[in-house]
């Protein structure tokens, strides 16, 4: 039996994309802001209803250079409970992330401790959209124009999330997603910051593309970050389908909700009013001492079964040994605890409901 991982890559049909490359052959326009960037660019703009939205190389240097175009200094709030990028691309920045505890139910920053950690210092927030869920934006919003903060969202999981009609990237001074082949869309690699501001983005534009402002003039410290025509073609074949895609997700994710939701001892990623999800992950938090196994049984017992779930978010960044003796875990009570109980499901589009039931088949006999 293979090996049935977390997530896997959506593909488009193999004609569809051999045609969409077809002509990259008579232009030999590979990179550098080429036609299919500004085609995906567009298409982007609308499907996201986003204002603006500049392509990247991925999510990563989407937030990273986002902080950057900024030209922040100072203390970021951010949360420890997600992936690595986020806080390495504050530490690059040469900002300092001030951990913020989560909400229990949404894993979200919870907005009555950002305000506690306020200072002087403090120039932006970096929440994040985990697994999906949306984050108080409106508590956010008030927070951040109180105190005069720039808030960017790490939106990597939200690619299609809508809340109250809107897309969950045109929330915040900017939002950043990642188009990693793991992700509900993807260009292989790639990544994006929607923004409002045209001067913000001309600065994330001359930042991607080695600070230069013209043929002979460089006048910012960039990168290269440009996303080139293959990666944007990709993104356009698989935009095509992303709805598709999502409503099959959902039917997994249906299927896992009709075998766990009353399962004494597990705590499932919370639905959300007025959210159309895009049914990113599939989230379980273990309460060993009612469901009579913790996490770490769980994955290993479906890991005998070649099943892969992931401790999707452990460790918490602010416990990376990179970061060795920086930061002190234990002010987030709550991520800590969550990120010991997390155990995160395979969840993809062409997952059997067969499979499905299997793994909650050997998830309910871990109890004892």
């Amino acid at each position: 039996m293979n090996n049935i991982n977390v997530t896997r890559s959506s593909m488009p049909p193999f004609e569809e994309y051999c045609e969409e490359i077809k002509d990259l052959w008579d232009s030999r326009w590979l990179t550098h802001e080429g036609a299919k960037n500004k085609q995906l660019q567009a298409e982007l703009e609308h499907y996201l209803g986003a204002e603006h939205i500049e392509l990247l190389v991925n999510g990563h240097m989407a937030i990273e250079l986002s902080l950057q175009a900024f030209g922040l200094e100072g203390e970021v709030i951010t949360t420890p409970f997600t992936f690595a990028s986020t806080t390495q691309a504050i530490i690059r920045s040469g900002l300092t992330p001030v951990f913020c505890d989560i909400d229990p139910v949404t894993f979200d920053l919870d907005p009555a401790e950002i305000e506690t950690l306020i200072t002087p210092r403090t120039c932006a927030i970096v929440p994040v959209h985990v697994y999906g869920t949306v984050c108080d934006v409106e508590a956010i919003d008030r927070i951040a124009k109180k105190h005069g903060l720039k808030v960017i969202y790490d939106a990597a999981h939200a690619f299609g999330v809508t809340y109250k009609g809107c897309g969950i990237g045109s929330f915040g001074d900017a939002a950043c997603f990642s188009f990693h082949a793991t992700k509900v869309f993807h260009s292989i690699e790639g990544g994006g910051a929607c923004f409002h501001d045209k001067e913000f983005g001309e600065k994330l534009y001359r930042l991607k593309f080695y600070g230069q402002s013209g043929p002979e003039a460089v006048v910012d410290v960039g990168t290269n970050a440009k996303m080139h025509e293959f990666s944007a073609a990709m993104g356009l074949c698989n935009l095509r389908h992303v709805d598709e895609e999502i409503e099959k997700r959902r039917l997994v994710a249906q299927r896992y909700d009709e075998h766990l939701k009353s399962v004494p001892g597990i705590q499932l990623k919370a639905a959300q009013e007025a959210v159309r999800s895009n049914y990113a992950y599939y989230p379980v938090v273990f309460d060993g001492e009612i469901f009579g196994a913790d996490r770490d049984a769980v994955q290993a017992a479906l890991k005998g079964h070649n099943i892969m779930a992931r401790k999707y978010f452990y460790p918490l960044t602010s416990a990376f040994a990179c970061y060795h003796n920086r930061f002190d875990p234990a002010q987030t009570p709550i991520a800590q605890r969550i990120s010991q109980q997390v155990l995160t499901l395979p969840l993809y589009p062409d997952l059997p409901l067969e499979m499905v039931d299997r793994i909650c088949e050997i998830v309910v006999n871990c109890k004892v």
